[in-house]
């Protein structure tokens, strides 16, 4: 996926969740925060970050924050971007050739990502974006998630009710050496993650080729489900 009208700035502050201070061009800017998430490891004074010029000139924060340089990662931290990079994925047969791709589809008491159909076949793909790193490792989530819980919980049923299923974790950045649940932050999800393994359903870790001006999903990544 890719981005129009890319502008690089200094982060400075971040008064709430949705809106952050930065100096661009030698002012101080108000620009909207693509990620609700807490992102503390990577929104930090003095870095690097990049920014999308809006085409609409009446909105209230004309530029939206999509990227931060962390040490030798550039990391892609916006939120939509992991769905927009799956469905290219999706679209390109890295899982097979699919007859059907639906975005945003409801199964029981969730709303999936996708719901894919191969010939006969019939069943759901949930995505989750990853920007925590340390040391190469990577994990999720980053705050706790009980919505991530259902998601997967709803994943086992789906599963047990003869749909194929699966979890992609799209790691917004590259090089990573592995990626892991955050068993520190929330263990209720690794515990699930290796429920839903045991049920059938697939787990997939890939890292993003991340620029200024895009994020494609490349390689396959190994998972670590030990604490």
């Amino acid at each position: 996926m890719k981005y129009e009208n890319i502008e690089s700035a200094i982060f400075l502050a971040r008064p709430n969740r949705f809106i952050a201070k930065v100096r661009l061009h030698g002012q101080e800017v108000i620009c909207h925060v693509k990620n609700t998430g807490r992102c503390k490891e990577l929104l930090v004074p003095g870095a690097k970050v990049y920014l999308e010029k809006s085409a609409n000139p009446l909105r209230k924060t004309l530029y939206d924050l999509v990227a931060v340089q962390k040490g030798t990662l550039l990391i892609n931290m916006d939120a939509q971007a992991p769905n927009k990079a799956a469905h290219e994925w999706l679209a390109a047969d890295n899982l097979g050739k699919l007859s059907l791709i639906r975005p945003e589809t409801t199964y029981g008491d969730s709303r999936f990502d996708f719901y894919l159909e191969k010939g006969k076949k019939k069943g759901f793909l949930e995505v989750k974006g990853v920007t925590l790193e340390k040391d190469g490792v990577v994990s999720f989530p980053d705050a706790p998630t009980e919505r991530g819980v259902k998601h997967i919980e709803e994943l086992i049923t789906c599963h047990k009710n003869g749909y194929f299923a699966y979890l992609l974790f799209v790691i917004q950045m590259a090089p990573v050496k592995y990626f892991r649940p955050n068993w520190e932050t929330h263990p209720a999800f690794g515990e699930a993650l290796i429920k839903a393994q045991a049920a059938g359903v697939k787990l997939l870790a890939y890292e993003c080729q991340v620029t200024k001006n895009s994020m494609t999903i490349t390689d396959k990544v190994k998972i670590e489900l030990k604490k």
